[in-house]
């Protein structure tokens, strides 16, 4: 089997690259209704390199649809919490932080254009020092990590932890 290289797209475009898998053994249900909850707690130490960990929505929307599943039938979202609550506040208070513009920044744009819910712990917020103005605009907040992951779970959104 010769391998292929990874494209990004269709539904985020500058993120998510996957690669194709030509006729598996375990095949995907094109008609079943995907909803997941990513986990996301950890950053690189790198300040300039994009959060893999945020970036796996992009992967997970691109790799389905490439599949066939349509876009309507995939549900995602992602909680934010401990030292990823940084990858999610703006250009500018992230240069205050560390002197380099948010990496992440653009991927989450992406993802919240196509619907994507990014849910910041508000008890991270505080225990890291962010002020609620600092957060990306779209980035919901939520009372707390935990609550968010038990709301989504209870709406039948399956949680994927790193």
């Amino acid at each position: 089997m010769h391998a292929q290289e990874a494209q990004a797209g269709p539904v985020i475009k500058n993120y998510g690259k996957v690669h194709r898998i030509s006729d598996p053994d375990y095949k995907t249900n094109t008609s079943h209704d995907f909803k997941v909850v990513f986990d996301v707690t950890e950053s690189p130490e790198n300040k300039e390199e994009v959060n893999r960990y945020i970036e796996t929505a992009a992967r997970f929307l691109n790799m389905h649809a490439q599949a066939g599943i349509p876009v309507e039938q995939l549900s995602v979202a992602m909680v934010i919490h401990g030292s990823a609550t940084l990858n999610v506040i703006d250009n500018d208070a992230y240069k205050k932080r560390f002197g380099v513009p948010n990496p992440n920044e653009p991927l989450i744009r992406e993802l919240l254009e196509k619907g994507v819910q990014l849910i910041q712990c508000g008890q991270s917020i505080n225990s890291r020092g962010v002020d609620r103005e600092e957060l990306i605009p779209g980035v919901q907040l939520s009372l707390s990590a935990m609550t968010a992951l038990i709301q989504l779970q209870g709406d039948g959104y399956q949680l994927i932890k790193f």
